[in-house]
C-alpha cells in the first residue's frame, strides 16, 4: 500500500537544471572554464554542488589555486538565486499530480541534491511549499546520490510524524536521473522516472517511466506498492 511519495527537485518539480548549469558557468568563467551541456548531463547533473566543485577542483587544481570549494559554493548560490527569482518554472503536470496526492492524503517529501535555500526560493515563488511535509537537501546528508542516505533520512522524518510505521516498500520515489534511481533502489523504495532530463533508455532502472507526472493515476501508484 502506498504511504508516501518522495520527489527529486531539479528536473522533476522545477525546470531548473539549465539554470544550475548557467550558474556553474558564471562561477567558472573567471577561471577560463566552462561545463558544456553535454558534460553537465553526462557527468555532473546527479551530483551535489559540493561534489561537482570537488571534482572540478581536483581536475583543474592549478587553475583554481587557493580558491576552495566553499568559496565556489557561495558564489554559485548567489548566481543561482538571481536566476531562480526570474526564470525558474514548474514543470508541466506537476501541480496536478501534487493535487491528486493531497486529495488522497498521501504525504509528500522532497529529497534533492540542491541547497535548501534554492529549493525554498522556487517553491515559495510557485506557491507549492505547503504540499510537502519536509525537505531533505544537500546540507543534511554527507553522501549525495547515488548513495541512499537522503532517501533513508526522508523516511526517518516521515516516520517521526506518522501514526503508523512507513516502510521503504510503501514509498515511491520520483526521479529524472539514473543517479537518483540507483539511490532509491538502494533504499528499498519503488521508482518512477520522468523523461525531463534523459530519455527512457537512460532511465531503465525505473519501474515505471512517464513523460509527465499528470499521466499517473492513483491506481498506477498503488499497483507499484502492492
Amino acid at each position: 500500500m502506498l504511504k508516501a511519495v518522495i520527489f527529486d527537485f531539479d528536473g522533476v518539480i522545477a525546470d531548473s537544471e539549465a539554470l544550475h548549469l548557467r550558474a556553474f558557468n558564471e562561477v567558472l568563467a573567471p577561471f577560463g572554464l566552462e561545463i558544456t551541456a553535454k558534460d553537465y548531463y553526462k557527468t555532473y547533473l546527479g551530483l551535489t554542488d559540493a561534489d561537482c566543485f570537488k571534482e572540478l577542483v581536483q581536475k583543474h587544481r592549478k587553475i583554481f589555486g587557493d580558491t576552495g570549494v566553499e568559496t565556489l559554493l557561495k558564489k554559485k548560490k548567489i548566481a543561482f538565486g538571481k536566476l531562480a527569482k526570474t526564470e525558474a518554472d514548474i514543470i508541466e503536470g506537476v501541480r496536478e499530480f501534487l493535487e491528486m496526492l493531497r486529495a488522497n492524503k498521501i504525504p509528500m517529501v522532497i529529497c534533492s541534491g540542491a541547497l535548501l535555500a534554492e529549493i525554498e526560493l522556487i517553491l515559495e515563488g510557485a506557491t507549492l511549499s505547503d504540499y510537502f511535509d519536509c525537505i531533505i537537501s544537500a546540507e543534511q546528508v554527507n553522501r549525495g546520490k547515488p548513495y541512499p542516505d537522503g532517501f533513508r533520512l526522508a523516511l526517518k522524518k516521515l516516520n517521526e510524524n506518522s501514526k503508523e510505521e512507513i516502510r521503504p516498500k510503501q514509498c515511491i520515489v520520483v526521479e529524472d536521473s539514473h543517479w537518483g534511481l540507483e539511490a532509491a533502489k538502494k533504499a528499498g523504495m519503488h521508482t518512477i522516472a520522468v523523461t525531463n532530463s534523459y530519455d527512457a533508455k537512460q532511465l531503465s532502472l525505473a519501474e515505471k517511466i512517464v513523460a509527465k507526472l499528470s499521466q499517473l493515476t492513483m491506481p498506477d501508484l498503488q499497483k507499484l506498492c502492492n
